[in-house]
């Protein structure tokens, strides 16, 4: 048996995190720490009172472009996410305790250092396009 049949390389972002219950995981401690982290306080208003249709609608949106089940694209079409998160301040401020959340949440959710580290450069890009709020990049 070679290497590669014992260990096949993931074809896709959502298989080589685990899966659906591994993009849960990190949804919810992504949500967990922006509910208990003060240094996340700003992005956590932002959320309003509960955070449980945020919860569904990440990790939906997540399994779809990770390259997994196109859950948000099922139940709600296009994710037209700059036009979604129109109604929302996001400048410097809120995009980056964004990616620093989502990065901690990576972290201690396990995810390969090598998949982080490619993620954390996809969620810049769309991060600092989501922004609608004056400010240095």
């Amino acid at each position: 048996m070679t290497e590669n049949t014992a260990h096949p390389v993931p074809q896709t972002p959502f298989e080589w995190a685990g899966g659906e219950a591994a993009v849960r995981a990190l949804v919810d401690r992504f949500y967990d720490l922006m509910d208990i982290e003060p240094g996340y306080a700003e992005l956590r208003a932002a959320h309003g009172n509960t955070l449980v249709e945020a919860r569904d609608k990440l990790h939906w949106f997540l399994c779809g472009w990770l390259g997994g089940p196109q859950h948000y694209t099922e139940r709600f079409g296009h994710p037209r996410l700059r036009a979604r998160h129109m109604p929302f301040a996001i400048g410097v401020q809120e995009r980056d305790q964004w990616l620093a959340c989502m990065d901690q949440a990576m972290q201690e959710t396990g995810l390969a250092p090598a998949l982080r580290e490619r993620l954390n450069q996809s969620f810049f890009q769309t991060a600092d396009w989501m922004r609608n709020q004056p400010g240095a990049h």
